[in-house]
C-alpha cells in the first residue's frame, strides 16, 4: 500500500503538461561548464519584456549565485558625468532634469521613436562600454570574494555582446498577451512596450541563440521549481 498521498488533480505534478525547463541545443555532458578556482561560471539570462527574468535571477541567487544586473549597472553609468555632457551635447537641455541628472524617461523617448535607430546606436556607443566595464569590475570582485556562479541579467544580452562571455545562457519565456499585461501593471503603455520590443532582437532569434529556456507562463512557483530543477541538473551544489 502507499504511505504517502498520490498527486491529484488538485495537487499539480510534473507532467508533459507542467512548465519545465527545456533545452534548445544539445547537452555536451562531458564539456558542461564549471565554475573553477581561475574562473567563475557566468550564466546569461535573456528574455522578452516583463518575461518574468527578475523572478528567474531571484531564485537562481537563492540558489548561491549572485545577480549581476545590467540595468541598475546602466542607471549607475547615466550618473556619470562624461556621459550627461555627451548626451547633453548630442541632445540640447531637454534632458536635463531639475536636478542636473539626465531624465531617462525623456532619453527613452527620443531613442525608442520610431525610426530613431541612429540615436539608440548613439546612446549604446556611449554606454556599452561602460556598462561593460562596470559589470566586469563586478565580477572581479565577486570572484576575489569567492563566489562560484554568476548571472547576467542583460535585456541586450545579445545585442551588446556580452552573450560571448556567459558559459550558459537561459532565455526566459511567457506569452506575448502575458508580458503586456505585466508591462502595463508596470505603468507601461502598450506603445511604450511595443517599441523598446521591437528595439531589440526578434524573441526567436533570442530563444534560438539561447542553450536553455524556462517556461515563465504560470504561477510562480512553477517557474521556481523549473529553475531549481535546471540549476541541479545544470549548475550543481556551489557556494559563495
Amino acid at each position: 500500500t502507499e504511505t504517502q498521498p498520490r498527486a491529484t488533480e488538485t495537487q499539480p505534478r510534473a507532467t508533459e503538461t507542467q512548465p519545465r525547463a527545456t533545452e534548445t541545443q544539445p547537452r555536451a555532458t562531458e564539456t558542461q561548464p564549471r565554475a573553477t578556482e581561475t574562473q567563475p561560471l557566468l550564466i546569461g539570462l535573456v528574455g522578452g519584456i516583463a518575461s518574468g527574468k527578475s523572478l528567474v535571477a531571484d531564485q537562481m541567487r537563492s540558489l548561491s549565485g549572485a545577480v549581476l544586473d545590467a540595468d541598475l549597472a546602466g542607471h549607475d553609468v547615466l550618473r556619470d558625468q562624461e556621459v550627461i555632457d555627451a548626451l547633453h551635447k548630442r541632445w540640447g537641455d531637454g534632458i536635463i532634469a531639475l536636478d542636473g541628472s539626465l531624465s531617462r524617461s525623456v532619453i527613452a523617448k527620443i531613442v525608442f521613436s520610431a525610426g530613431n535607430q541612429e540615436e539608440k546606436r548613439y546612446l549604446e556607443s556611449v554606454t556599452h562600454p561602460r556598462i561593460a566595464a562596470c559589470i566586469q569590475e563586478q565580477i572581479a570582485r565577486l570572484h576575489a570574494a569567492g563566489t562560484r556562479v554568476l548571472i547576467l541579467d542583460a535585456a541586450l544580452l545579445f545585442e551588446a555582446g556580452w552573450d560571448k562571455k556567459c558559459d550558459l545562457i537561459v532565455f526566459v519565456s511567457a506569452p506575448r498577451e502575458v508580458r503586456l499585461a505585466r508591462a502595463l501593471a508596470r505603468g507601461w503603455s502598450e506603445r511604450d512596450f511595443l517599441a523598446r520590443e521591437s528595439a531589440q532582437l526578434p524573441l526567436d532569434e533570442k530563444r534560438s541563440r539561447s542553450g536553455f529556456v524556462i517556461d515563465n507562463s504560470g504561477l510562480a512557483e512553477q517557474t521556481r521549481q523549473q529553475v531549481g530543477e535546471w540549476w541541479r541538473l545544470n549548475v550543481g551544489k556551489t557556494d559563495h
